[in-house]
């Protein structure tokens, strides 16, 4: 007997991370159909991302490296909805696919790892400390100069395994995947987001639809966070005006306060040396002119070359 069709097919990367952020959609899609979550099917692509792993992300391409196969088997019609990390997503979508929605928002700071040292500011002179992100290795070093920062991919497992064998002193991850993965244990310091600004989307899960697929839009729109929606507004729309890259060391979180979006943003030099920062607030409705007038006003003040240094 042939096994009943799906409800639905969502698409995403095979990471035990995307997997549990798959099953944390496939759950929701399932309460507001009043259906089992197994009736929602879960298609597992490999992206040119995760393929890649003996080079930083900054040289294989920035921006897309986690989405653009998903991308495409959604516009064939093989996946009706996407889940990415909202941090994967490039400001601009493929024509035809559309954010439908986000899930509630996990905790946005940043994670560190270091179970010898605890905290960022206990790390010894000429510590180890391994990230992917150009984000967090640029905050590190203008916050810790004497530090030894280098790039560290893999998924968080084989990441975690690095720094527990001595091989690094510290690792950074994000708090909302160990949190995801149940493994918010290992985190020995949950860095202060003023200080150590995070990466524009990071903790929100994005549900990206085929723009002239009404129904299942409409259905992600029955239980799409409205406030993650606001911020990522704010926050999306200052990363666009900066076109932000994988190459482009940037931060940007947006908080929704009843009618008021406050916003803070950081654009750093890669080394840590030079940095600028930006923050305001306005009314939510204007959540996503916010986030460009920042951009927009932060872009006025960086040299032509900083970037470059």
């Amino acid at each position: 007997m042939a096994s009943a069709k799906p409800a639905l097919t969502l698409g995403t990367r095979g990471s035990p991370l995307a997997l549990a952020q798959a099953h944390l959609t496939a759950a929701a899609l399932a309460d507001t159909l009043a259906i089992s979550p197994d009736a929602i099917a879960i298609e597992i692509i490999s992206t040119l991302g995760d393929r890649t792993q003996d080079r930083p992300l900054s040289e294989i391409g920035g921006k897309g490296l986690f989405t653009k196969e998903i991308d495409a088997a959604q516009l064939e019609g093989r996946v009706d909805l996407a889940v990415h990390s909202a941090k994967d997503l490039p400001t601009e979508l493929p024509e035809g696919l559309v954010i439908a929605g986000f899930l509630p928002r996990e905790n946005i700071r940043d994670a560190l790892i270091a179970p010898r040292y605890r905290t960022l500011d206990a790390l010894p002179q000429g510590a180890r400390i391994g990230t992917v992100s150009l984000r967090r290795q640029a905050l590190l070093r203008m916050l810790r100069p004497d530090l030894h920062v280098e790039a560290l991919r893999g998924n968080v497992g084989t990441r975690l395994e690095k720094v527990k064998s001595g091989a690094f002193d510290a690792i950074m991850l994000a708090v909302a995947g160990l949190n995801r993965l149940g493994l918010a244990g290992e985190i020995t310091e949950a860095l202060d987001p003023e200080r150590f600004i995070p990466a524009v989307g990071q903790g929100a899960i994005a549900l990206v639809a085929r723009a002239d697929d009404a129904a299942t839009r409409n259905l992600v729109a029955r239980f799409a966070h409205a406030e993650t929606a606001i911020a990522l507004a704010a926050e999306r729309a200052f990363l666009k005006v900066l076109d932000g890259s994988c190459r482009t060391p940037i931060g940007g979180h947006a908080r929704v306060e009843g009618a008021i979006v406050h916003f803070r943003g950081i654009v750093l030099s890669p080394d840590g040396r030079d940095h600028r920062k930006i923050a305001a607030q306005a009314p939510i409705g204007e959540a996503a002119a916010l986030g460009r007038r920042l951009g927009l006003e932060i872009r006025a003040q960086l040299p032509p070359d900083f970037m470059k240094v």
